[in-house]
């Protein structure tokens, strides 16, 4: 059965979405950035899979992480501890992001029957591209980490790259949903409107309320 990954850092002000301030303050950004890894690991708890884990930067973890294995992350640039994970662990794995919160179980259910897949077709690995180009998601039936290590992070073409690693590494690719990160104000409001019941969408609007649009 497969594991299911969420990559995410503890919502300390100044330390997670900063890209948000302005408009928001730091205090606020990190207020939207617990409410996306809330709904993320609300979703993932809903997953039919064998295990979940939280692999996690910082000391606290938040209470909707009960029932996960909680894994410190590696050091180094996010390539190298994506890396770390992948070679952690041993069965089929998907990792997500903290910062998709309108993803829902049917973005990755294709994804995960895939990767539990005994088919010849099936494909080796699976990648959930992001808006901005890199990527929200990635899954590998035999996790490897060398296919990651190395791969520019943070950029317009991050996914396409990672795409070509392991198209060149002689894997097959399937591919998930394309969803959008939440980094902007603007992107925030959108996610917003497209997941208006989410812990996320709530928090925006708390937030937002009598603010000049």
């Amino acid at each position: 059965m497969t594991a299911v990954v969420v990559i995410a850092k503890e919502c300390r002000p100044g330390r997670v979405k900063t890209r948000l301030t302005p408009p928001f303050t730091p205090a606020e950004a990190a207020r939207l950035a617990a409410a996306s890894l809330d709904d993320t690991l609300e979703t993932v708890a809903a997953l039919p899979v064998a295990r979940r884990v939280l692999y996690f930067e910082g000391r606290n973890p938040p209470a909707t992480a009960h029932g996960f294995d909680v894994i410190r992350q590696a050091g180094g640039e996010l390539d190298e501890r994506l890396a770390v994970v992948f070679d952690a662990l041993a069965e089929p794995m998907l990792l997500v992001g903290m910062d998709t919160p309108q993803f829902r179980p049917d973005d990755v259910r294709e994804a995960i029957a895939g990767l539990e897949s005994t088919g010849a077709d099936a494909p080796d690995c699976w990648l959930g591209p992001a808006a901005d180009g890199g990527f929200w998601a990635l899954g590998m039936r035999m996790p490897r980490g060398d296919v990651i290590r190395g791969v520019p992070m943070s950029r317009d073409d991050t996914g396409a790259v990672q795409r070509r690693r392991l198209e060149e590494a002689g894997l097959s690719v399937g591919q998930m949903p394309v969803l959008a990160d939440v980094d902007t104000a603007a992107e925030a409001s959108v996610i917003a409107e497209l997941a208006p019941d989410s812990r996320f969408a709530r928090e925006f609007r708390r937030l937002t309320a009598g603010r000049p649009a």
